[in-house]
C-alpha cells in the first residue's frame, strides 16, 4: 500500500531503468491489467534527439490558446518529478501522484512474481501512472514526448495519433538506438503508424531517407520544411528570434519567440506545423493569434532559461553533442561581443570530451568544469579534470570542485554586461535551478 508522496517516488525511483531485451509486449499487459486507459485520447506524440521538449511546450501554449485542455507527458523533470505529468501545465497533485502510482503498484508486483524477466520498469510505471490519470480527465489532446528512441518507448503503445513529430535525429543514446544516423533514425520512425501524418524538422538526409521509407510503407504523410513548410530567422543576433513562418494553412508572418537561442526556430516551425495538422483533424478553425501568443507566452525550465538580468544567468540543458552544438552557436551568433562564462558538469555515458571541445572552441568563453551527484548511483557525473590538458582553449580551463561555491565564485567575478550559462546534463541543471529558486 502507497499512502504517502514519499513513499510513491520511492517505489517509482527504485524499479529497475531498462531490462535485457527491448519489448512493448509488458507495458501492453500492465495497461491491459489496468483497463486500458491509453484508449480513448486524442494524441500528439514527439521524438528527437534534441528539441522535442521544446516542441512540446510550444504546442501545448498554441493549443491552449486555442481553448483546449490538454495534458502532457515529458521527461526529465527539472524541480519536481510531478512536472512529467501535467495537465494543461499544471502538474499532477501529490494526491493525485500517491492514488495511481498505488493503482499501478498493484499490478506491477503481481507482474514481478508472473513474468520471468520481472515487472516493469520504472519509465513503463511512469507512462502507465500517466495513462490513468489523463483517463479520468475530459482532454482534447494529450502531447506524449518519447522517452528513447521510438520503437520501444512505453509510449508507442497507442494506436492512431493526431500526428507523429520526429524533431531531430542526432547521436545520443547509442548504445540502445545504433551508432549510425539510420539506425538512430529507424528507432524514432518507429513511433510512425498507418496513415498518421508525420512533421519531421530539419534532418540530416540518410535520416530523412529512413524516414520517408517507413512514412511510404504505412501510407503516412510527411511534412517537411524548405517542402510543406517554411521558416527563417528576421531578428539576427538577438537572443529570442523572430521567425517568419508559411505553411499548409498560414500565409507568411513573423512570430516572436519566448524562448532563447535560434535554434528554436527549428522547433516552432515543427511545433506551428504540428499545431495546423491538429486542428484541421479536429474539426476546428484555427486562430492565428492562439500561435502568435502560444509561442510569445511558452516556458520551458533549464533549456536558455534566463533567471537572472544583471549579470545575465541563463540554464540550458545541453545534454549531449548536439545539444552543445546548437548552443555554441547561439554564443557565436548571439553573445559574440560579451565575455561568456560557462559552469558545465556532463554525466559520463555522454561525449564529454567532445562536447568540452566545442565549447573550448569560442574564443570569449571562460569554461569551469565541475561535477554533481548524478541522477542515480550507476549513473555518475564524468571527471572532466582529467581531459582538461588535451583541450585548447583560448582561457585556461578551470576546475571547481565544489559547484555550489564555484557558482557564488564565478558571479562575483563577472561584470553586469557578462553573461553566465551553467549547461551540461540536465540532472546538474535541476540542482542549481533548485539553489536558485528555493
Amino acid at each position: 500500500m502507497i499512502d504517502n508522496y514519499e513513499q510513491a517516488l520511492a517505489f517509482i525511483h527504485n524499479r529497475p531503468r531498462f531490462k535485457k531485451k527491448p519489448t512493448l509486449s509488458r507495458m501492453r499487459l500492465l495497461l491491459h491489467r489496468l483497463g486500458d486507459p491509453q484508449r480513448g485520447q486524442n494524441y500528439i506524440h514527439v521524438t528527437g534527439t534534441n528539441g522535442k521538449g521544446s516542441v512540446v511546450a510550444m504546442t501545448r501554449q498554441m493549443l491552449m490558446e486555442q481553448g483546449l485542455n490538454v495534458g502532457t507527458f515529458t521527461s526529465p523533470f527539472i524541480t519536481r518529478f510531478n512536472e512529467r505529468i501535467a495537465i494543461n501545465g499544471c502538474p499532477i497533485s501529490d494526491d493525485d501522484l500517491v492514488k495511481y502510482t498505488d493503482l499501478v503498484a498493484k499490478e506491477v508486483t503481481k507482474l514481478d512474481h508472473e513474468l520471468p524477466e520481472g515487472g516493469p520498469t520504472e519509465f513503463e510505471i511512469n507512462t502507465a501512472i500517466m495513462f490513468c490519470y489523463f483517463a479520468d480527465h475530459d482532454l482534447d489532446v494529450v502531447i506524449l514526448e518519447v522517452g528513447i528512441g521510438g520503437l520501444y518507448d512505453s509510449t508507442n503503445v497507442i494506436k492512431a495519433p493526431l500526428v507523429s513529430a520526429i524533431v531531430t535525429v542526432g547521436y545520443d543514446h547509442m548504445k540502445y538506438l545504433g551508432n549510425s544516423l539510420p539506425e538512430i533514425a529507424r528507432q524514432k520512425a518507429g513511433i510512425i503508424k498507418d496513415d498518421c501524418p508525420v512533421v519531421v524538422g530539419d534532418l540530416d538526409p540518410s535520416a530523412q531517407d529512413v524516414i520517408d521509407k517507413v512514412a511510404h510503407g504505412t501510407g503516412s504523410k510527411v511534412f517537411k520544411p524548405g517542402k510543406d513548410y517554411f521558416f527563417e530567422v528576421v531578428s539576427p543576433q538577438s537572443l529570442y528570434a523572430t521567425v517568419n513562418y508559411s505553411g499548409i494553412s498560414l500565409a507568411p508572418d513573423n512570430y516572436k519567440l519566448s524562448l532563447a537561442g535560434e535554434y528554436q526556430a527549428h522547433n516552432a516551425g515543427v511545433a506551428i506545423t504540428i499545431v495546423q495538422v491538429v486542428m484541421k483533424k479536429l474539426g476546428i478553425s484555427l486562430d492565428k493569434r492562439s500561435i502568435k501568443r502560444g509561442l510569445s507566452h511558452t516556458k520551458w525550465p533549464g533549456r536558455m532559461e534566463l533567471i537572472n538580468e544583471q549579470p545575465a544567468i541563463i540554464l540550458d540543458g545541453a545534454h549531449n553533442l548536439p545539444g552543445i552544438q546548437a548552443l555554441v552557436k547561439t554564443i557565436r551568433d548571439d553573445l559574440k561581443n560579451q565575455e561568456v562564462y560557462i559552469l558545465v558538469a556532463i554525466l559520463a555515458d555522454k561525449q564529454y570530451d567532445l562536447m568540452l571541445g566545442e565549447l573550448a572552441s569560442l574564443p570569449n568563453v571562460h569554461i569551469f568544469v565541475t561535477n554533481f551527484d548524478g541522477p542515480y548511483k550507476g549513473r555518475k557525473s564524468a571527471d572532466l579534470s582529467k581531459i582538461i590538458q588535451e583541450i585548447p582553449s583560448h582561457y585556461p580551463i578551470e576546475i571547481i570542485n565544489n559547484w555550489q561555491l564555484g557558482f557564488a565564485k564565478i558571479v562575483h567575478q563577472m561584470s553586469e554586461d557578462d553573461v553566465l550559462i551553467v549547461t551540461g546534463s540536465l540532472y546538474f541543471i535541476s540542482d542549481v535551478r533548485h539553489l536558485m529558486t528555493d
